[in-house]
């Protein structure tokens, strides 16, 4: 007897996976970009410190030269010495700052965030350069170090401080501005003190912000070049230690050595980060109820006159680089004038540099925006093999890891090695750009990957029952949605590329001068008004780029998120 289930069942047809679909030939070209981008430059950088200057393998004689001399040792010394004050100082300052933010009700908040997040818009020499100013041998203030120079630990510790305060506060901020108010009314029932509320709610909800904003804070400081090239005077460390390297004596092996020597405790620090994010857990649930502050005269006082001395100080170094950027000859003939703004007079490049940061800055957010969002959308949106899906993941997060100088470095030996079919693009405005997106890479990725992960996936399945192009859902529905974070990445770019030293001061040609590498050349060759009055310039103009971008996001995003409402 025939079986009637057996001849009615359908055997299901096996369909070949196909491994060159549109979306995994997308994806591999974005994963062979960022390859090209990071990962080969990073092998050369490599390839260079074990080899001499024929190109011959020589192992780790060039590390044995270099440690040959007390200076390798005392250069490391000073830049953990540095790394260590900075990062304690500046975690302490922002600690307190991000406690009356979020944990008082001090008037004038919004006044105090804006000022405190207004050193990013500004290059890392702005703060160096107004210290030379307040407590250089001309300084206005200079009695206050009572005796001592500014040109050493102590200048280059409050340059860091000040640059490396907002990164620092956008942490904190965050991980003190997400808590449950139902644990404080318990401290309160349980006739908890103030102190005792504080180490065991306070501290414990805000412990991983906090690590993270020291291990942050930690590779900014040691890896920063261009605080210490200005204000360091005789106090090396690693990372001019690699300028004079390589641009003073032109010895790119021992560049290549120090470079990576640099690049271990970063790599170390992101381990750490990493690490600790994967242990973090929810502090708040979906029952949490938010954090409304209590009045407190005396607490609120007190915070309040920090805030105002923190902002004043914040002030008073971009207001002094303005300031003397228009003085005739400080400190003896303190006319205003123009004069320093004449860049064509200078040994800087000239407003040429200005014209070039603007163009480069420019591409840069225009095609870092689109890279992003393109490789995230791939990623995140579309069916493709789950390797590259990984290995997209895994090198986006590495970028947040080299220091600046180190890409720069790896970029020389991987774009100018004459067999390298890609050497026409070294000196050109491409490098520059290419060099930036990739430095800031991590930080935009995360940011797009945050924000597509917001948008349900149910619209594409939805698109794809409906027979709608998936371009056409990309532009019409996705894009709409994940534009406020669109909009973050093409600013972030943008500011960045204004203000970078360290990731294109090796890659410039004279044809790309840029107003950053302007101001440390002029500051090199004694001109420190005309370097004052091009950080300046790029300050009013990430400033001008700022208030761009909040009157486009109001305008756009106003149409565009009512959703959210």
């Amino acid at each position: 007897m025939t079986n009637i289930a057996a001849t009615f069942s359908v055997v299901p047809k096996v369909v070949p996976k196909k491994a060159f679909t549109p979306g995994n030939l997308i994806l591999l070209f974005v994963l062979l970009l960022l390859v090209l981008g990071l990962v080969l430059p990073m092998l050369m950088i490599g390839d260079f410190s074990l080899s001499n200057k024929a190109g011959e393998f020589i192992g780790l004689t060039n590390f044995l030269e270099y440690f040959s001399t007390q200076s390798p040792l005392y250069s490391i010394g000073n830049t953990f010495k540095i790394g260590i004050i900075t990062t304690l100082l500046v975690i302490s300052l922002t600690f307190i700052y991000a406690y009356a933010l979020n944990r008082s009700q001090i008037p004038g908040k919004k006044i105090f965030k804006l000022v405190a997040f207004l050193p990013i818009l500004a290059p890392s020499l702005m703060p160096a350069i107004s210290l030379v100013y307040l407590f250089g041998n001309q300084g206005l203030i200079k009695e206050i170090l009572m005796g001592e120079s500014i040109y050493g630990p102590i200048g280059i510790a409050m340059g860091l401080a000040f640059w490396c305060f907002p990164h620092a506060l956008i942490i904190i901020n965050t991980a003190l501005s997400v808590t449950d108010q139902r644990l404080y009314e318990s401290c309160k029932a349980l006739n908890a003190s103030k102190l005792e509320t504080f180490f065991t709610v306070t501290l414990p909800s805000a412990k991983y912000g906090l690590i993270s904003a020291l291990l942050v804070t930690f590779t900014l400081t040691i890896t920063d070049f261009g605080v210490p090239k200005v204000i360091g005077g005789q106090f090396n460390v690693l990372a001019t230690d690699i300028y004079k390297q390589v641009v003073g004596q032109q010895n790119f092996q021992t560049g290549a050595v120090v470079s990576m020597l640099l690049l271990l405790p970063a790599l170390m620090t992101f381990a750490i980060d990493r690490y600790l994010r994967s242990k973090q857990k929810d502090m708040v649930d979906h029952r949490a109820t938010p954090y409304q502050p209590e009045k407190n005269h005396l607490r609120d006082t007190l915070l309040f006159i920090y805030c105002l001395l923190v902002s004043g100080v914040i002030l008073a170094f971009i207001g002094t680089a303005i300031y003397a950027s228009f003085i005739s000859f400080w400190p003896y003939n303190m006319d205003l004038t123009l004069a320093n703004y004449q860049f064509e007079f200078m040994d800087g490049g000239g407003w040429s540099a200005y014209f070039n940061s603007l163009e480069m800055a420019a591409w840069t957010a225009l095609f870092g925006t689109c890279f992003v969002v393109l490789s995230v959308y791939m990623t995140e949106k579309v069916k493709v093999s789950s390797w590259l899906r990984r290995g997209i993941q895994g090198l986006a997060l590495m970028p947040m890891a080299i220091p600046g100088m180190v890409l720069g470095l790896a970029y020389i030996f991987f774009f100018n090695h004459p067999d390298n079919p890609l050497n026409f693009l070294y000196g050109s405005m491409a490098i520059l750009v290419i060099s930036t997106v990739i430095h800031y890479y991590t930080v935009c990725h995360m940011t797009a990957t945050t924000s597509l992960k917001q948008v349900d996936s149910a619209i594409e399945s939805v698109s794809a029952s409906l027979k709608v192009p998936q371009w056409v859902t990309f532009f019409k529905v996705t894009m709409p949605m994940s534009l406020p974070a669109v909009l973050d990445i093409g600013f972030y770019y943008f500011v960045n590329a204004m203000t970078t030293v360290s990731a294109v001061v090796f890659l410039y040609s004279s044809d790309t001068m840029l107003a950053s590498v302007a101001v440390l050349n002029m500051d090199d060759a004694g001109d420190i008004a005309p370097a004052a009055a091009m950080a300046t310039m790029i300050f009013i103009t990430s400033a001008a780029a700022k208030i761009l971008y909040g009157a486009l996001s109001h305008g756009v995003l106003k149409r565009t998120q009512a959703w959210r409402r």
